[in-house]
């Protein structure tokens, strides 16, 4: 990484706010740039879900060494945040070498997979697997180790989603980081518009897409009227 493109501390973006912005630009806006945010039931359950595993101590089961509540930062990207859980594997004698780091005190090489600890069940979108591929890039960058996989954990079917971090799934992610800061920098909240997800959100009653939904139907029905008047007219 060349030190003139890297970010300072201070400009340094929430890892969670790209899950917020894969989700719904207006729900990112909302919490980032408004400062607006309400609990409900689902939001909830995840963040003691998260307390939950936030606060249990490191374990070493073997040859795997359980990491909790890891802090993160890519100052290439621009982003930090706080990894819910990163396993590290005793590397197998055929690892790919740019695969093993090396931990201050401890014998060996180990390979690097992250875990993203999720309350519900696996979303239609990509949105935990574009927060989870974050992770792993902040973790590439400060352990110098390449990371193929990973895991999201989702507490409703109690089994891991293995990921696998690839080319694509990189690129989308480092898309979705660029779109956070031009909407950060930007300042503006998008307008509201009605998905069936909206229904899940905690700012929904901030938000009201319903109601945005109508005006622009309205909208839309008065603009005809007056067309038609118009043609009338003529």
């Amino acid at each position: 990484m060349d030190v003139a493109d890297a970010f300072a501390e201070s400009d340094l973006l929430p890892i969670s706010a790209l899950q917020h912005l894969a989700f719904c630009e207006r729900q990112c806006a909302l919490i980032h740039i408004e400062g607006i945010w309400e609990e409900n039931r689902l939001t909830a359950e995840g963040r003691l879900l998260h307390e939950k595993v936030h606060e249990e101590e490191g374990e070493v089961r073997g040859d795997v060494r359980t990491a909790r509540a890891v802090r993160l930062r890519s100052l290439r990207l621009g982003i930090a945040g706080m990894a819910d859980v990163v396993e590290f594997h005793r590397a197998m004698p055929d690892a790919s070498p740019d695969q093993v780091c090396r931990l201050p005190g401890v014998e060996g090489g180990w390979t690097v997979f992250p875990v993203e600890h999720k309350r519900g069940k696996p979303k239609p979108d990509e949105c935990d697997e574009i927060q989870l591929c974050a992770q792993a890039v902040c973790l590439e960058e400060m352990l110098g180790a390449r990371i193929a996989r990973g895991a999201l954990y989702y507490g409703r079917p109690r089994r891991r989603h293995d990921v696998e971090l690839d080319a694509g799934l990189r690129c989308r992610m480092e898309e979705c980081v660029a779109r956070l800061r031009a909407l950060l920098q930007a300042g503006r909240t998008p307008p509201a518009a009605y998905a069936p997800r909206c229904e899940n959100c905690s700012l929904v009653e901030r938000c009201m897409p319903d109601i945005a939904a109508k005006a622009g139907a309205v909208a839309q029905y008065t603009d005809r009227l007056i067309a038609d008047a118009l043609k009338g007219a003529m």
